[in-house]
């Protein structure tokens, strides 16, 4: 099953995200006190994978949740093959709508410095805050026609 495994946060753009407790997705804004959450922008929230972060951590580099500057960071999920539109419910609420897949890395952003490769480029998502609300590490992630697990 697909989970959010950290939220993460920034004041600045271009700069690593810190982990924290959990967060406030608005509607069509992103991430409350995130510096990309924009009204109206295609990108308010990203998503990484923890599945790619393991594979820069295999090359030998120390990597965490943030480091790449994505807003959401997901288990069990292959974000990347997901057609753009898809929907996908976060937790018990939030509607995140899937904008875009990748984006150019700018040479001169921290993580490149760091690590001398991005994974967003290829690995990271974009979506837009269709309904928003509390977020945190835990939430369950489900796909259109994906159901929870009866308990």
């Amino acid at each position: 099953m697909a989970s959010v495994i950290a939220v993460c946060s920034s004041k600045e753009k271009g700069t690593k995200k810190e982990t924290v407790a959990g967060g406030i997705l608005k509607e069509d804004y992103g991430l409350i006190g995130d510096a990309h959450a924009d009204y109206g922008t295609n990108r308010q929230v990203s998503l990484l994978a923890i599945e790619s972060i393991n594979q820069m951590r295999s090359l030998g580099l120390n990597v965490n949740p943030g480091d790449f500057a994505e807003n959401l960071t997901t288990r069990g999920i292959d974000l990347a093959s997901l057609p753009l539109g898809t929907r996908l419910s976060v937790g018990k609420k939030i509607v995140l709508e899937i904008t875009q897949i990748g984006k150019e890395c700018h040479t001169g952003c921290a993580i490149f410095r760091q690590v001398g490769k991005c994974l967003m480029p290829k690995e990271g998502v974009f979506t837009r805050v269709i309904q928003g609300g509390v977020v945190k590490a835990g939430d369950i992630i489900k796909t259109p026609g994906e159901r929870l697990p009866k308990t």
